[in-house]
Order: C-alpha cells, then structure tokens, then sequence
C-alpha cells in the first residue's frame, strides 16, 4: 500500500507543493484524496530533497489542505492499450468518451514511450495516397515520415485533416491500415465535426480518437499527444498496423507548455515559450518511423497554426527543424475559393523522392512533379507581370503560362474535401494541364515519357 502525507503545504494554480516525502520520483502519478472522498490526479514534476512539486491533471478548488492526504503510485503515466481501442473515443488522459465499456488491456504501456535506436530504423520509402493532388503529386507523403501542415487561423485545416484520415490508404499491400487522431484544445463544435465526419464514411472503424477540449486543464493537453503516440506504437510495432497519427493542434499544445512553464516560474525563451520547447517536440515528433525487423510504421501529420501568419514563429520554426518538411496553406488561395488552399511552391515533402517511381506510383511522377512545378513558378511571375505592366506587355507564351497557372490551381489543388483522387488520375490530370503548353517547353520531361505520355492523347 503507498504511504500517504497529509503535509501538503500550499497550492499554486495547477501546482501543488508536499513536503517531507520519502522514494518519489520525478514524472511519478499520485492521487489526492480530498475531504469528501473525490479523487483528483496529478503527476510529480519537480524533487528537491524531501519535498516533491506535483501538477494536478484536474482543477485545483475545493482543495482544503489540513484535510486532503496525497499518495504516490511509484509508477508513471500508463495507457492501457488493446486492438480493441479502434473505433474508440478517447479524452486527453485516455478515459473513454463515447458510452461505451472500459477497454480490456492486453498490456499497460508507458506513455513516454522509448526512443527508437537511430540505427535500429528503416527508412521511410513506401508511397501513401492520401487521395489529394496537391500532397500526391507534388508533396509526396512516405511511409515513416513526419510531415506538417502549417495553417492560419481560418483556415479550413480542419477539413483537411479529416479528409487526410478518411482518405489516407497504403497501395497495393493487404497490410492493415489504422488512423490515430489526436486533438488537442479544440472546440466542442470542431471535436463534433471529426466524429461526425468519421462515423458518416465508416472511416472510425479503423480510427482511434484522443481529444482535448479547450475548456479541459492544460495539463490533460500535455499528455494528448503522448497517449495517442502509445497507441500508435502499439497497433504498429506489436500488431503490424500501418498507422498515421494526425495531430492538430500543434499550437495549442505549445501554449499549454507555456502556461505551465509559467506556472513553474521558469526562465522564459522566445516569446515566452519555455527554452526546452524544442527537445519536447522532438520527443513527439521522433516517435515516428519504421523499425528493423518489424511490419508496422507510424507515419505522422501535424497541423499547427502559424501565430499571425508567420512561419519564422517558434512553434513553426522548430517544427520544421525536427520533421521533413512542411505542407503550407495559403489565405491568398483560400480567399480565391481553391479548396484545399494549398502553396505548393513553398510546401516541401524532403522524402517524395524515395516514394515516388517505377513500382511504386508511376514512371513519369518525377518528371511530371518537376515540369508542374517549374511551368506553375513562371505562370505565377507572368501575372505578377500582368498585373504591373499589362497583358499587352506579355509574349505569347508568358500568356499560355498564366492560363497554366489559373488552369493549375483550379483543376489540380482545388478538389473539394469529398474528391478522392487515385495517384493515377492525379498524374492523368497533370499531363492534361501540361498540354496547354507547346511540347517544345517541357524540358525537364524525357523524349520517351512524353512520346508516351503527351503524344498519347493526340493519337487517340
């Protein structure tokens, strides 16, 4: 039986000092029994000799301190976990949600997870299809990588995020394929739209749902991504899953480490984020992967929201440092109407090379990716051009290259959130586009492609 204290001596927001407490270690769960019988959670954050500096997981009133005892479970935060989690919903600390039975677990797993051996990885190479042009075609997604979606505020990532977890499949391979979704301070409204949207295509069957409303403790934030990350460990390196762990949103999970950084009085960094801001991402991001020797992957989207629209921001600028790249989306695109608003010039996929090709999308994907995006840059530039000095001013091939531009953004990226388009139609449809140009401009497509590509339609 753990030893209980009553020697609780103040209570700061969501900290709480105990003095003279014996083998209690740092990030150890305990429980806080008060008067009335109600038992509150909270983790050790802090040991100085004796004395142990706990965070509550709930609120912190009705707290009476001469009456509340508190005692320390000698074991850090577990998730319970078992296939049967698929088509569950989760909040924040893993409790179920949605009415339905506790889960059975086949095993309890430390949510802090283990880092996965550098060596010990395999590298990210199979193509996933995630059914939108935009991140097919041109911003490839491998499996094992960590690819970002940087946002605004307003703009409709959320519906991009569904979409992605409705539509996301790996080819080719009869290899189960799960989506973890985490989601962390957000609305009732916006939390209601994924499980909607999920139930309404069936695709919750194979989806495990973590989420963190806004109005919940900054702490619970804090352990949102951690448990859905458990639970994507388990279902891919002991069950053989495919697993793509979306988590939105990024943002809120940095302000709720800013807010109990600043509870803790500790030194803040850049704009007031703690100065440790960086190694705890990374300990979120580098969960993902594939390992040697075993089937399953996890494959990982975060979304965040860039503060004010700027990507030199801490939380955007250090995202990009850890992942392998970052999938942009535009308030100019958006504002046009182009749905999903993605900037694919600015966007990057550091890994499309290694899933794209021969065997694994199509023999002409490298190609067409260059020729669209070089043929998209200089179509852009001409109606920049356009809009200073006048369409009279342009040659008849800057003209043919803003059409391509317009023509670019209103068939390839703008395809609604319900469109899921196969990596052959995608490529199709850039071929279709590549015709508006004369064959003489497409320099970076090889003879042989383009006789059996671009010439194909021209003898049917």
């Amino acid at each position: 039986m753990p030893l209980e204290y009553r020697t609780i001596q103040e209570v700061a927001g969501p900290l709480m000092l105990v003095r003279d407490v014996q083998n209690v270690a740092y990030n150890e769960l305990g429980e806080i029994e008060l008067e009335n019988g109600e038992i509150r959670r909270c983790k050790v954050l802090e040991i100085d000799g004796t004395n142990a500096l706990v965070q509550l997981f709930e609120s912190s009133t009705g707290i009476n301190l001469s009456n509340s005892k508190i005692r320390f479970l000698g074991r850090q935060m577990e998730l319970g976990v078992s296939t049967d989690m698929l088509g569950r919903i989760f909040d924040g600390l893993g409790r179920p949600i949605d009415d339905g039975p506790e889960i059975i677990p086949e095993k309890r797993m430390d949510v802090n997870g283990l880092p996965i051996n550098p060596v010990a990885r395999n590298y990210p190479q199979e193509f996933i299809q995630t059914g939108i042009s935009a991140i097919d075609g041109l911003n490839t997604l491998v499996r094992g990588q960590k690819l970002p979606i940087f946002s605004a505020s307003g703009l409709p990532h959320a519906q991009l995020a569904a979409q992605i977890a409705r539509q996301a499949k790996v080819r080719g391979t009869d290899e189960q394929f799960a989506v973890v979704f985490a989601a962390m301070g957000i609305t009732f409204e916006e939390a209601n739209f994924f499980i909607e949207s999920f139930r309404e295509t069936g695709a919750i069957d194979r989806t495990v749902l973590f989420i963190n409303l806004a109005n919940d403790p900054a702490i619970e934030r804090l352990a949102t991504p951690k448990m859905a990350l458990t639970a994507a460990e388990y279902l891919a390196f002991e069950k053989d899953m495919h697993v793509l762990v979306i988590l939105t949103d990024i943002t809120n999970y940095a302000d709720a480490l800013r807010e109990v950084s600043a509870a803790r009085k500790e030194v803040p960094g850049r704009r007031g984020y703690p100065g440790y801001m960086y190694t705890d991402l990374a300990t979120i991001y580098e969960r993902a992967g594939r390992q040697k020797g075993k089937k399953g992957s996890i494959t990982m989207i975060p979304i965040l929201s860039m503060p004010e629209d700027d990507k030199t921001h801490p939380i955007p600028d250090l995202t990009g440092y850890i992942t392998e790249g970052q999938i942009i989306l535009s308030r100019e695109l958006y504002r046009k109407g182009i749905n999903p608003p993605i900037d694919v010039l600015p966007s990057l996929s550091r890994l499309k090379d290694k899933g794209i090709g021969k065997g694994k999308t199509r023999e002409d994907h490298a190609s067409t990716m260059n020729q669209l995006f070089s043929a998209y840059a200089r179509g852009k530039d001409c109606k920049e051009l356009m809009v200073i000095l006048g369409e009279s001013a342009l040659t008849e091939i800057d003209k043919l290259y803003a059409k391509f531009a317009d023509e670019f953004e209103r068939q390839y990226v703008s395809q609604g959130y319900n469109t899921n388009r196969s990596i052959e139609e995608t490529l199709d449809l850039g071929w279709k586009l590549l015709k508006i140009l004369p064959r003489s401009e497409l320099k970076r497509i090889s003879e042989e492609l383009l006789e059996k590509y671009y010439d194909k339609n021209d003898k049917e």
